[in-house]
C-alpha cells in the first residue's frame, strides 16, 4: 500500500535540475532583504564594525545549513521542514510538532512574502512619488502578481528560475564591482572611538543587528521543501544548500565594503535606498534609477521563489491528514498544488497591506525559530539516534556540535528579536498545542 509521502513523490515531476535548485535558493536568499537592511545593520553597531554581524549571520547560515542538507538528503519530499520534523520526532511526538510547524507557517509564511513586498514598495519611491497609501497598492500588486506568474508547470518555472537568477547575478556584479573600484580605505575603515569595546552594550547591539542579517540569509532551506522535485535529491539538496550560503555569504560582505568604501557610514547609517545612492555617487542619476529598477528585479525574483517553496509546505500537510484536504489538491493539467499556492497568495496580500517592514522582520524571527529551527536542531539528533549514520545520505561534519551551536544561536537571536516578539513568538506556540490538543488529543504512550 502506497504511503501519503509516495503519493506526493509519484505527483510531482522531479524536473529541477542541480543549477535550478541553487538559483532558486539563491534568488530566495537575496531579495530586498540586505539592501533594506544593510543601512539598519550600521546603525545598530554605529560604524564600519557592523561587518562583524554579516559574518556572524552567514555562520548561523551555515551552521543550521549542515541541518537542513542531513535533512533534506535524508527525506527528499515535498513540504521539507514538514515531513522533517515529523519523521524525526516520531509516531508519538512527529504529528504535533509537524503541526506547529504548519501553524506558524500559516502566518510565517506570508509575513515572509509580505515582508518582501513591502521592501519592494519602499525601493519603488525611489522612482515614483508614492504614499504609504500607494506603497501598500504597489505591495499588493506584486503578490497578485507573482501568483498569476507561478500558477504553471514547474518545468517551466525552473526555467524562469534561472532567467531571473542570472539577472541577480549581474545586478549584484555590478554593484559590488562599481563600488570596489571606487573603493576608499579611510571610508570603509574609519571606526568611531570605541567600536571594539567588548562592552555589554557591544554584544547587545551585535546580537540586534544580527537579527536583521539573519532575516537576510534566511532561505538557504527553500530548496528542501521542493524536495520532491529535484532530480538526484541526495546529493543535490545538500550541494544546493551549502552552495547557495557560501556564494551568498561571499556576496554580502563584498556588498559591504562596496557601500562603506564609497558611502561614509554615517550617511549610510539613514539612507532608504542605499544602493540607488551609491549607484547616483558612482554614475548618476540615470544609472542610479537603473539600479532601482534592477534591486526590484532582485525583490521580485526573491519573492517567486519564496512563494514556490511554501506552498509546497501546506500540500504535503494535507496528503499527511494535518491540515486542511483542499490544499493537497493538484491543478487538473498543470500539476502543482494550485490550492496551496491561492492561498498563500490571498494572506500575503492582505499581510502586506497591514504592517510595515521592521514590524515583519522580527515577527518571522519570533515566530520561526522556536519550532523550525531550534526544533529542527534537535530533530536531527532524534533522526540520527533513530536511524543511525548508515541510512543517511549526507552527515553533518563535525557532529553533534553543528546542531547544538545551532540551539544556542538561534535561542540567542530569539532573544534579541526583543521580549514582545519572543512572548509572542511563544504565545503562538502554545496556543497551537492547545488547539492540536481540541483537534486531535495529545499524544499518549502505547506499550508497555
Amino acid at each position: 500500500m502506497r504511503t501519503n509521502d509516495q503519493e506526493a513523490e509519484a505527483a510531482l515531476p522531479r524536473d529541477l535540475s542541480l543549477v535550478q535548485a541553487v538559483a532558486l535558493n539563491m534568488i530566495d536568499m537575496v531579495g530586498i532583504g540586505p539592501f533594506v537592511v544593510l543601512p539598519l545593520v550600521i546603525g545598530i553597531m554605529g560604524g564600519p564594525q557592523h561587518v562583524l554581524a554579516w559574518v556572524a549571520g552567514a555562520f548561523l547560515a551555515l551552521i543550521d545549513g549542515l541541518i537542513w542538507a542531513e535533512f533534506g538528503a535524508a527525506m527528499p519530499r515535498a513540504g521539507g521542514s514538514y515531513v522533517f520534523l515529523r519523521e524525526s520526532y516520531g509516531p508519538r511526538w512527529g504529528k504535533l510538532v509537524s503541526f506547529l510547524f504548519i501553524w506558524q507557517t500559516m502566518i510565517q509564511a506570508p509575513l515572509v512574502v509580505a515582508s518582501g513586498a513591502i521592501g519592494f514598495a519602499q525601493y519603488l519611491s525611489f522612482l515614483l512619488p508614492l504614499t504609504a497609501a500607494s506603497r501598500r497598492v504597489a505591495s499588493g500588486t506584486l503578490v497578485v502578481a507573482l501568483t498569476f506568474i507561478l500558477y504553471r508547470k514547474i518545468a517551466t518555472l525552473g526555467r524562469i528560475t534561472v532567467a531571473l537568477w542570472i539577472g541577480v547575478l549581474g545586478t549584484l556584479a555590478w554593484f559590488i564591482i562599481g563600488g570596489l573600484s571606487h573603493f576608499d580605505a579611510g571610508l570603509a575603515f574609519s571606526y568611531p572611538p570605541g567600536a571594539w569595546d567588548l562592552t555589554w552594550a557591544f554584544w547587545v547591539a551585535l546580537g540586534h543587528a544580527t537579527v536583521k542579517t539573519t532575516y537576510s540569509y534566511l532561505g538557504y532551506y527553500n530548496v528542501s521543501h521542493l524536495g520532491g522535485e529535484i532530480r538526484d535529491p541526495e546529493k543535490n539538496i545538500p550541494r544546493a544548500i551549502l552552495i547557495s550560503i557560501l556564494g551568498i555569504a561571499a556576496i554580502y560582505l563584498a556588498m559591504q565594503y562596496a557601500v562603506i568604501g564609497v558611502i561614509p557610514w554615517r550617511e549610510a547609517a539613514v539612507s532608504p535606498f542605499i544602493v540607488s545612492t551609491l549607484i547616483q555617487r558612482l554614475y548618476g542619476p540615470v544609472a542610479a534609477n537603473a539600479a532601482t529598477v534592477l534591486v526590484l528585479w532582485i525583490a521580485f525574483a526573491s519573492l517567486f521563489a519564496v512563494m514556490l517553496g511554501y506552498s509546497r509546505i501546506p500540500y504535503a500537510a494535507a496528503l499527511d491528514g494535518n491540515f486542511f484536504k483542499v490544499m493537497g489538491r493538484l491543478h487538473p493539467t498543470k500539476g502543482f498544488p494550485h490550492v496551496a499556492l491561492l492561498w498563500l497568495g490571498a494572506t500575503s496580500f492582505v499581510f502586506s497591506l497591514l504592517f510595515t517592514l521592521s514590524q515583519v522582520i522580527n515577527a518571522i524571527l519570533a515566530m520561526r525559530i522556536l519550532v523550525q529551527f531550534i526544533g529542527g536542531a534537535v530533530g536531527v539528533m532524534l533522526l540520527r539516534n533513530r536511524l543511525g549514520k548508515a541510512h543517511l545520505p549526507f552527515r553533518m561534519w563535525l557532529y553533534p556540535m553543528p546542531a547544538l551551536v545551532a540551539i544556542v544561536l538561534w535561542a540567542s537571536i530569539l532573544a534579541s528579536t526583543g521580549w514582545r516578539f519572543a512572548l509572542a513568538g511563544l504565545g503562538m506556540t502554545l496556543l497551537g498545542v492547545a488547539v492540536f490538543g481540541v483537534v486531535y488529543g495529545f499524544p499518549r504512550r502505547t506499550g508497555p
